[in-house]
């Protein structure tokens, strides 16, 4: 595997070794002891999400302020404006954000630390995403930032308005949010 840095060096973009020919391809999607050695990040995934979205849909930005959860993230299906933003007070890097672009086609990978907030929006037809997670959802402990905030000034490269759940719509303000120390 390629490790990538990006401009927080906490969060990392991971390109998998593929091999392809013309019966497809395989890739080893995570391996424990290769992601901790090239990474030198110990994580303990404990649930895996997937989710399934259409073209202008935006989801986030989400993350929790107890069961905080470190993620690595990626794409089966169509391609997607993958946004990270660091939301710790005691960070070099506090409200900064990250964009990748991932996609089934580039078969990357973003590791996203535990202290960021994290969102997407789909700039394909479709798009599945699968997601591993270092804590399990607390529903209670769930915060919300607005995903057009103007202080964070987050370019979601956008063509039309995006397509929000009631939850995305109740956003609050990055001066508002209730941040991780």
């Amino acid at each position: 595997m390629n490790i990538i840095p990006t401009n927080i060096p906490d969060v990392l973009i991971i390109e998998p070794k593929v091999f392809s020919d013309s019966r497809g391809f395989f890739f080893e999607a995570y391996n424990a002891h290769d992601f901790a050695q090239q990474t030198g990040v110990t994580a303990h995934f404990v649930q895996d999400n997937h989710s399934r979205s259409v073209k202008g849909v935006l989801r986030g930005l989400h993350y929790q302020v107890e069961n905080t959860q470190g993620k690595l993230v990626r794409v089966i299906h169509g391609e997607i404006r993958d946004i990270a933003v660091d939301v710790r007070k005691s960070s070099p890097t506090f409200g900064q954000w990250v964009a990748v672009h991932l996609s089934a086609d580039n078969y990357r990978q973003l590791w996203i630390p535990p202290g960021f907030a994290h969102g997407f929006s789909v700039m394909s037809e479709s798009a599945e995403f699968l997601y591993k997670t270092t804590d399990y959802y607390n529903p209670g402990a769930d915060r919300c930032i607005r995903w057009d905030d103007a202080q964070l000034a987050i370019d979601w490269q956008l063509d039309e308005p995006p397509v929000l759940s009631d939850k995305d719509k109740l956003g609050v303000p990055f001066s508002e949010a209730q941040l991780l120390p």
